[in-house]
């Protein structure tokens, strides 16, 4: 069933559900631009930790007036994917990207008509590239307020408190919920316990997932050769460029392009970690910088 498009019959947009290989039924939404518009790609739109779909509503709704196939979709555990009482989800971020991202980029794939497949990923989104099975069929990414996590590294204003959030709000709150009760605490959001463990191995390590998960991650990074545009912001209140650095260098078959945004050269605006999506970052940021990445003309990949 179509819902009802802000930008009226420019694009029409599809709730979906896409059946993951071990069967869960993950809930994504497909933005289709009308047939006066000249199809030039699709986009999947992979999300940060705690995030819905729901936020990357208008970038995708913006993109599909722009001939590009969209599709966004949520983790299991978190948005419209939340089925059941989350203290059951076994799911970690491995699942969410072996399981959820891969079957929704199979399903892009097959919506897609054989046209080039560019990954967007915000923050988290950006990270699990090369744990999802069929990443080879992406021809670009573009990652957007993404970096290794690393707490030494993480910005001025994370790093005064992150050590109280890995050290005293995850080990105490997550045993006795269940699950990381992040809307109740203001932090993230709700995440499966998996997931929280999981990311603070991650966070402590230096080298973050490659450096805790060892070899089998070191070589699923190194397998992503799409290029990469890593948009990052001065503003960040979470990522420092030492954090984007870290992160992107463990691709190291991909060539990578850094763009540093300042943001008082967007108007004075403030971006920080979320605020690319923003639907007022339209002329600021989406057309001159996502656009540019994402409508260049090649070849598609393989499906």
């Amino acid at each position: 069933m179509n819902e009802q498009s802000e930008l009226g019959d420019e694009v029409s947009s599809e709730p979906c559900v896409v059946r993951a290989e071990d069967g869960f039924e993950v809930e994504a939404t497909t933005f289709v631009p009308s047939r006066a518009i000249e199809r030039r790609g699709a986009v999947l739109v992979a999300g940060a930790m705690g995030v819905g779909q729901g936020y990357y509503r208008a970038f995708a709704e913006w993109l599909a007036t722009q001939g590009f196939i969209v599709m966004t979709f949520d983790y299991r555990g978190t948005g419209r994917s939340r089925k059941g009482p989350l203290s059951h989800e076994r799911a970690d971020i491995e699942t969410w990207a072996r399981e959820d991202a891969s079957a929704v980029l199979r399903a892009l794939s097959q919506r897609s008509e054989g046209l080039p497949i560019t990954w967007i990923g915000h923050s988290l989104g950006a990270q699990i590239v090369g744990m999802t099975p069929g990443h080879e069929r992406v021809s670009r990414v573009l990652s957007v307020a993404a970096g290794s996590g690393y707490w030494r590294e993480n910005a001025e204003p994370l790093r005064r408190k992150v050590w109280l959030f890995w050290f005293g709000a995850v080990p105490i709150a997550t045993p006795l919920f269940g699950y990381f009760p992040g809307k109740r605490l203001g932090m993230v959001g709700d995440l499966p316990k998996g997931v929280i463990y999981q990311w603070k191995k991650w966070c402590m390590n230096p080298e973050y997932a490659v450096g805790a998960e060892g070899e089998r991650m070191r070589a699923q990074f190194a397998a992503v050769r799409a290029p990469i545009t890593a948009l990052s912001f001065d503003d960040d209140e979470m990522m420092s460029e030492a954090n984007t650095r870290s992160l992107h260098g463990m691709y190291t078959s991909a060539e990578v392009r850094h763009v540093r945004v300042c943001s008082t050269e967007k108007r004075g605006a403030r971006i920080g970690h979320f605020g690319f999506f923003r639907r007022e970052m339209r002329e600021a940021l989406w057309a001159p910088l996502a656009l540019e990445h994402i409508a260049k003309r090649e070849q598609p990949r393989a499906a």
